[in-house]
């Protein structure tokens, strides 16, 4: 079947530099870049050939040769339709340009966060991620059409010095010399823009990822009144990232200025030594005409050149954003052999000392959340550690097999849009149907309108907290893995409920192993183990109740989170 994808083949990006991935995306597109550039050297240089048109026109009427003026009329007219077609092509070479290098850098960024999966949120923050996705992306795809309107400008500046000097080799030699002259003038202003476009990009990406923490954090802020308070860190990052832009706007504003000053004093001095020319006997009317008209035109590429430049230094910058995340290196285990493991293997964090049992529910009560994060980060394989599994060490498996074998579900996973029984996912309605019910789940879809067909809005926004949360338990159940680890599943919902969760989820994973990372009473007395964590180890392990009537520091942080 014939594949719709316009660039099937990426080959492998060149990641030494900002500059050689700018390159080698260039190089990816070659033949559009190519014909980008034809086109802008014949729009751009029938422009500038028309003064040289208009002047022999006029050079024409003087000396009253009608065939002449017709002869010239005719070269105005055919330059303007080749400017009309030049234009139109050169935009669509510039759209489809564009449109490549966005597209390549979106498949290599997205084909990158699939390869680090779970591990990218803890090596690239989501400020920088969507920074990337939207302004990076944008400068980025600037590229190749700069560099086909700065070859063509620097190619139509070289034609009309050429036409100049056999007119006048003293106003040939003005525009060879002044124009690289002027446009070495605007570069001092390079290398500050440069650099103060890196730092508002750097801002811009912090204040990014500061309004994700907000945004996904504010039920929590509202619950602990901290929305004020995190407001005003919000407010203060975005005056930051103003006064930033504001010093970018500065040097850019400048760039302006110069790109109207600079060839305004150009126009003047061809004006001048083509009138002291002129009055001289040096040329004619129309070379005088002509001449003004090239001096106006040089505007033109001039000023198009300065834009490209610009391009130039912000598509710079961009590129060190993606080749920074392009350069991360997935994990080493990513697609080698699977290994051999018994059916029911057990689990051994050496950092805290717990020990997972196959076919048990082992619960564990930590005295702060994080350690209790910490150890099921480890266990899924999603931070550093010393775990085995069955006897082997955890990070030597290949990753794929990991997941397959342990699901990591937390409270802060996302509930994507689509259709639900899609996004509940499991291998059979059956299967579905019995997490539905460990979840306790089955009276939020017999209010759905839709049932199982409900299409899910992004992030589940239109479930409460409660609800959300027992779809994500759904979820995690019917995916049935070998080995379930469950952080706070049931943090968000009332006892009532949480009893009944509790005693459920005891019961469908039967002979499975469960972990579940909790200090919930409810659901600790239904575990087979349980293990109090202090300090990030394990102190002390047993029953529930054993560890309720004999430990008094388990006691005390369980009774807390009863009361």
């Amino acid at each position: 079947m014939p594949s719709n994808n316009p660039l099937p083949e990426l080959g492998d990006p060149d990641l030494r530099s900002p500059k050689s991935y700018l390159r080698w995306l260039i190089g990816r597109q070659s033949s559009t870049l190519s014909l980008g550039v034809f086109w802008g050297c014949l729009w751009m240089a029938s422009m500038g050939l028309s003064p040289f048109a208009i002047g022999r026109a006029i050079d024409a009427m003087s000396d009253k040769d009608t065939d002449g003026v017709l002869v010239w009329t005719g070269v105005i007219i055919g330059l303007a339709l080749v400017t009309t077609v030049g234009s139109v092509c050169r935009h669509r070479c510039d759209t489809i340009g564009r449109l490549k290098a966005n597209y390549l850098t979106i498949r290599l960024v997205t084909a990158q966060a699939a390869r680090l999966g779970a591990g990218l949120p803890k090596r690239v923050s989501a400020g920088e991620v969507v920074a990337i996705g939207t302004a990076d992306i944008a400068r980025i795809g600037a590229l190749p059409g700069a560099v086909a309107r700065g070859i063509g400008s620097a190619v139509t500046v070289v034609l009309v010095a050429a036409v100049l000097l056999s007119t006048s080799v003293a106003l040939g030699l003005l525009v060879l010399i002044g124009v690289p002259a002027l446009l070495a003038g605007t570069g001092p202003l390079l290398s500050p823009l440069h650099k103060r476009i890196g730092n508002y990009r750097d801002l811009q990406g912090e204040l990014t990822a500061r309004a994700s923490d907000i945004v996904s954090g504010l039920r929590v802020l509202r619950g602990i009144g901290g929305e004020a308070a995190f407001g005003e860190r919000y407010r203060k990052d975005s005056q930051r990232v103003r006064h930033a832009g504001v010093h970018v706007a500065k040097v850019e504003s400048v760039l302006p200025a110069a790109e109207v000053l600079l060839p305004g004093i150009f126009v003047v001095a061809v004006v001048w030594i083509g009138a002291r020319l002129a009055v001289g006997g040096g040329l004619s009317a129309g070379d005088l005409v002509a001449a003004y008209g090239y001096a106006a035109f040089l505007m033109m590429p001039m000023r198009t050149v300065t834009s490209a430049v610009q391009s130039f230094v912000g598509a710079g910058v961009a590129a060190e954003r993606v080749v920074r995340v392009l350069a991360l290196e997935p994990d080493p285990t990513a697609g080698t052999p699977r290994v051999n493991l018994s059916e029911a293997p057990d689990l051994y964090d050496a950092t805290s000392g717990l020990r997972v049992r196959p076919g048990l529910l082992t619960a564990i009560a930590a005295a702060t959340p994080e350690e209790g994060a910490e150890i099921a980060d480890r266990l899924g394989r999603y931070a550093q550690g010393q775990v085995t599994v069955g006897g082997l060490p955890l990070e030597t498996l290949p990753l794929e097999q990991v997941r397959d074998l342990v699901l990591v579900a937390r409270n802060d996973d996302t509930l994507f849009s689509g259709v639900l029984s899609e996004e509940l996912g499991g291998p059979s309605e059956r299967v579905r149907a019995q997490a539905l019910h460990t979840a306790n789940a089955e009276d939020i879809v017999e209010a759905l309108p839709d049932g199982m067909d409900t299409l899910v809005t992004e992030g589940g926004s239109t479930f409460s907290g409660g609800q959300q949360q027992r779809l994500r338990l759904t979820r995690a159940l019917a995916a049935a893995p070998g080995v379930l680890v469950l952080v706070d599943p049931t943090s968000a919902v009332d006892a009532h409920t949480e009893a009944i969760i509790a005693e459920r989820l005891h019961s469908s994973r039967e002979g499975l192993t469960t972990v579940v990372v909790s200090n919930s009473p409810l659901l600790l007395d239904r575990a087979d183990e349980v293990a109090f964590v202090e300090d990030g180890k394990v102190v002390v392990t047993g029953t529930h109740r054993e560890l309720a009537s004999g430990t008094s520091q388990y006691a005390a942080v369980v009774m807390r989170e009863e009361t």
